[in-house]
């Protein structure tokens, strides 16, 4: 059996799937890192479309139980004070602190044809990134992804769609994450000094 053959029969099998009202299958190839820098260790960034505007630099986190927003985000979306509901918990950065948020607010992420609601915890800290969606998110939309391929996968209305990663957006926000905490360990030592 010839490979061509094989891709076929499993492109006859999907096909036949979807008419049948299952959901396509999600997976990833070799295929789906065409287009990628390899070998990368970088995060997973994407654009978004997030209250109705679309947002760079969201990082897509598999780690995380909650969707976090950054307040120039936040501020960005025109959003007030009195748009926030109560949110007690408070939360744990990147940098091991504890960050108290300023609240939570319901907005819808659309990909493709697909809205999804999402509550974010707004918070007042600096990370490179607008906004982190995690695995509330990921799993309303009934998606997977994948920082090696760089991509989120989703069925919508019979198809695989998909959001790709943009690796040179990772890298910035890596570098400007790494020179921040530079700058402030050096200040750090300064005031030590002095």
């Amino acid at each position: 059996m010839s490979v061509a053959r094989l891709s076929t029969e499993d492109n006859d099998r999907e096909s036949k799937r979807s008419k049948k009202g299952t959901s396509p299958v999600l997976r990833f190839s070799d295929e789906d890192k065409i287009g990628t820098i390899q070998s990368h260790d970088n995060a997973l960034v994407v654009t978004l479309r997030i209250g109705g505007f679309d947002v760079k630099r969201v990082l897509v986190d598999q780690g995380s139980v909650v969707e976090v927003m950054y307040t120039d985000l936040y501020k960005g979306l025109n959003l007030k004070p009195e748009d926030l509901t109560a949110y007690d918990s408070p939360l744990v950065s990147f940098e091991g602190k504890t960050v108290t948020p300023r609240g939570q607010i319901g907005l819808p992420i659309q990909t493709g044809s697909n809205v999804v609601e999402v509550d974010f915890i707004v918070v007042d800290t600096y990370l490179p990134y607008t906004a982190i969606v995690a695995r509330p998110w990921l799993h309303a939309l009934g998606a997977i992804s994948s920082t090696l391929h760089q991509k989120v996968k989703y069925p919508s209305e019979g198809r695989v769609e998909e959001i790709v990663g943009n690796q040179a957006m990772a890298r910035q926000c890596m570098v400007a994450a790494i020179s921040r905490q530079s700058n402030a360990e050096s200040l750090a030592s300064i005031q030590k000094d002095l």
